[in-house]
């Protein structure tokens, strides 16, 4: 199952320490891209794995949108049910690869790396074959996932930064031959440090591509950011999405 790290003052102080994810350039074109292709297949209910505090579902039902979110973290979604609007999002607690919810859907998706938590091959396949089963015939599902940068590391050398500034430090560690990175976060207050690490399975777009086709979905369409700018051999992440077969 998920990791479930996003607990106790790491819940609470979650929205505070991803900032930049919440400004209006990197969280507008990713709620726009969703509610879009939400309208082209349908226009019914969503299902958000991994809602976390509402970053992006929320946005979504304030547009009308009828949003079921899956989270592991029950701290998690007590910031979330806190936050004006979260009474029209329905969540329930559990692993986003097994969990089942009522009815159908015609999207459900996974933003910000959050099937990496899934630290096994067979959970990463689970999840597919977990949301196929909740969507509708011709429904699709959207995953944004970044992609790893073992280009970058030096022969030899297995640690990342991937931020260093005076008030954060971010660390990635890589295990090549298991497919892990262990992403390592400090944050720097005077004298005093706060730390957070948590695990990632990383896998690639093609791997993705046949987890889906297990689960019956096909490529529907892959780009490089949310604006749907080209995927190429120098985008850092992608955003897939997969169509169960009508």
């Amino acid at each position: 199952m998920p990791q479930n790290v996003f607990v106790g003052p790491i819940a609470e102080f979650y929205d505070a320490t991803s900032t930049k994810m919440y400004n209006p350039a990197v969280l507008d074109p990713a709620v726009d891209f969703l509610a879009d292709l939400n309208e082209k297949v349908g226009g019914g209910r969503v299902l958000e794995l991994g809602i976390g505090t509402g970053r992006v579902g929320l946005p979504l039902s304030q547009r009308g949108v009828d949003l079921h979110g899956i989270e592991i973290s029950a701290d998690m979604v007590a910031q979330l049910k806190a936050k004006p609007g979260a009474d029209r999002v329905a969540v329930t607690v559990g692993d986003f690869a097994t969990a089942k919810v009522e009815g159908a859907f015609t999207l459900a998706f996974l933003v910000f790396n959050t099937i990496s938590n899934l630290l096994t091959q067979d959970e990463q396949v689970e999840c597919f074959k977990n949301v196929s089963e909740h969507l509708e015939p011709g429904g699709c599902f959207v995953v944004e996932l970044w992609i790893p940068e073992l280009q970058k590391l030096v022969p030899g050398e297995h640690i990342r930064a991937f931020t260093a500034t005076s008030e954060r430090l971010g660390f990635d560690e890589y295990d090549v031959a298991a497919q892990r990175v262990t992403s390592h976060h400090y944050w720097l207050n005077g004298d005093r440090v706060a730390s957070f690490s948590s695990h990632h399975r990383y896998l690639w777009p093609s791997e993705l591509d046949l987890m889906a086709r297990l689960a019956g979905l096909t490529l529907r369409e892959r780009w490089g950011d949310w604006d749907r700018q080209a995927f190429t051999s120098e985008s850092a992440k992608h955003i897939s999405v997969w169509e169960k077969t009508a």
